[in-house]
This record gives C-alpha cells, structure tokens and sequence, in this order.
C-alpha cells in the first residue's frame, strides 16, 4: 500500500468513529457524512489519468489558510470554495496526520448537528 493510501485509510477511519457518521460512495468516491451531508470527501480508491488523489475538507478557521500553503491545495470547485471547502493533495508534502485529522475534526465541527458535537465533546 502506498503512504497516500495509509494516510487516507487513517482520515477515513477517524472519520467514521465521529458521532453519527457513516460511509457513502456517491460519484464513485468515498465520502464520509454526519446528518445526510457529507463533511470529508476522500476521492477514488485508485489514482488514475482523471484523478489525482486528494481530500477535501470544510475549513473555517487559521486552518483554511494553512491548509492552503500545502502545494496544490486550492479552494474546491463549484462554488463550495467560497463556504471554505478546501482541497489537498495526498500526493502532495503533507503536514503530520494529526493535523489532517485535526482539519477532518474541525469540518465534521462545520457541518455536524450539535447533538452530533456535544456527544464527542462528552456532553451527553
């Protein structure tokens, strides 16, 4: 397995163990949903000549910005950078997985239902 697939495996699976979340493949990608919306898309499984592999998040705080000074990383297409959806390459020198995994938390924040957030804060 490639270190790119290690890297999307480890966002998919903290991902799913977020509150209330679970696992679609609309497009044929792999997205992860809390409340029917999606708040991680993790693209193909496989790279090919029309997919370069990346993920994409929802950012809203200093995180965007530093999301964006990862080489190729840009604001997503249709409209959805404007709402702070930002796309970074795996292939890409990435920052340390804690910090991905930090930017899949603070996206999960952006479009999770507080029920869905006072739960992983504990506050049940």
């Amino acid at each position: 397995m490639d270190d790119w697939h290690d890297v999307r495996e480890r966002l998919r699976v903290f991902a799913l163990g977020l509150p209330e979340t679970h696992e679609d493949h609309p497009w044929g990608e792999t997205v992860v949903k809390v409340n029917k919306k999606v708040f991680v898309f993790l693209g193909m499984d496989e790279q090919s000549e029309k997919w370069d592999p990346s993920f994409t998040v929802k950012l809203l705080s200093e995180a965007r910005g530093h999301a964006l000074t990862v080489e190729g990383a840009a604001p997503s297409g249709y409209g959805l950078g404007k709402a702070g959806w930002v796309s970074v390459p795996f292939l890409a020198e990435l920052p340390e997985t804690e910090v991905l995994l930090d930017w899949v938390e603070e996206s999960y924040r952006a479009i999770a239902p507080k029920r869905a957030i006072k739960v992983l804060d504990g506050e049940t």
